[in-house]
C-alpha cells in the first residue's frame, strides 16, 4: 500500500512539475512575442543604432519612432528621442529635429541628458544659419530671417547658465559669442541699408536694437554712429548728442568719433 501511494505521489508531483514547466514555457513565449518587452525593445534599439552608424537614417527614424512610443517614460525612451533628433538633423529635417528636441526638453526637465539636448538644439540651428553673410549679397537684407540664429543663441546661453560644468559648456560659449557678433553685425548692416535709403527712423531703431541686445559685440561702435547720424537727420539733437557721447566714451579712438580726422569721408566705406 505504501509503495503504491509513493508511486502515485511521484506521478502527481511529476504532473505538477510538467504543468509548471509548460506554464513557464508559455510565459517565455509570450514575453518573447510581446513587442513591448525589454528584450524586444533592446533588439529594436540595437537595430536602430546599427542603422545610425551605417548612415541609414531614414530606416533608423522609423525604428526610433516605434521605440519612442513603446518605451515612453523610460531611459531608453529618452535616448530614442535624442537619437531621433540626430537622425532628423542628419537628413536635413531641421524643423523635425528642433521639434523633437523641444519635446524632449519639455517632457524631461530633470534628465541628466538635458545639457546635451540644449547643445544639440543649438547645433541644429547654428549650422542652419551659418552661411549668413555668404547669402546677404543675394537677398534684401531687410527681409532676412534670423530666427534660426537667435534660437541657437538662446539654446547655447541656457546651456551655459544652467549647466556651467557641462562638457559642452565651453564650446557653447564660443558659439554663443560668435552668433552674438554675427547678429550684431547683421543688425548694423540692416541699419546702414536703411540709412542709405534715407529711412532714418528705421535706421535708428535697428541700430538701437543692436546696442541694447549685443552690448559687447564689435559692431556696436558703428551702431552708435548710425544712431547719432540718424537722429541728426531727424532733427533730434538731444538723442544725437547722447549717442555721440556714448560713442566717444566707449570708443575714444573710433574712426566714427567726434574728433576723428576721417569723419568727412563716406562713413559706409570705412566699415
Amino acid at each position: 500500500m505504501f509503495v503504491e501511494k509513493f508511486k502515485a505521489g511521484r506521478i502527481a508531483a511529476g504532473a505538477v512539475l510538467m504543468a509548471v514547466m509548460l506554464a513557464m514555457t508559455g510565459c517565455g513565449s509570450t514575453a518573447k512575442d510581446d513587442p513591448n518587452s525589454q528584450a524586444a525593445l533592446d533588439k529594436l534599439y540595437a537595430d536602430a543604432k546599427d542603422d545610425l552608424n551605417s548612415g541609414s537614417y531614414d530606416r533608423a527614424i522609423k525604428t526610433l519612432e516605434r521605440i519612442e512610443g513603446r518605451a515612453a517614460g523610460t531611459t531608453m525612451g529618452q535616448q530614442a528621442t535624442l537619437d531621433l533628433a540626430w537622425a532628423y538633423y542628419k537628413t536635413a529635417e531641421r524643423a523635425q529635429a528642433v521639434s523633437t528636441l523641444d519635446r524632449f526638453i519639455k517632457l524631461n526637465p530633470s534628465s541628466p541628458a538635458m545639457d546635451y539636448a540644449l547643445y544639440m538644439k543649438g547645433i541644429v540651428n547654428f549650422n542652419e544659419d551659418l552661411g549668413l553673410f555668404g547669402r546677404l549679397a543675394n537677398q534684401d537684407v531687410s527681409e532676412r530671417d534670423q530666427q534660426a540664429s537667435r534660437e541657437a543663441l538662446l539654446a547655447f546661453r541656457q546651456l551655459v547658465e544652467q549647466f556651467p560644468e557641462s562638457r559642452y559648456a565651453a564650446d557653447a560659449t564660443t558659439r554663443a559669442n560668435f552668433i552674438s557678433n554675427t547678429l550684431a553685425a547683421y543688425e548694423v548692416h540692416v541699419a546702414r541699408y536703411y540709412f542709405n535709403r534715407k529711412a532714418y527712423v528705421a535706421a535708428a531703431n535697428r541700430a538701437q536694437s543692436a546696442v541694447a541686445e549685443f552690448q559687447y559685440a564689435p559692431g556696436i561702435e558703428e551702431a552708435l554712429f548710425i544712431m547719432s547720424e540718424s537722429y541728426d537727420k531727424l532733427g533730434l539733437t538731444q538723442l544725437r548728442d547722447d549717442a555721440r557721447r556714448v560713442l566717444d566714451k566707449n570708443f575714444p579712438q573710433s574712426i566714427y568719433g567726434s574728433n576723428s580726422t576721417q569723419r568727412n569721408k563716406p562713413w559706409w566705406k570705412i566699415w
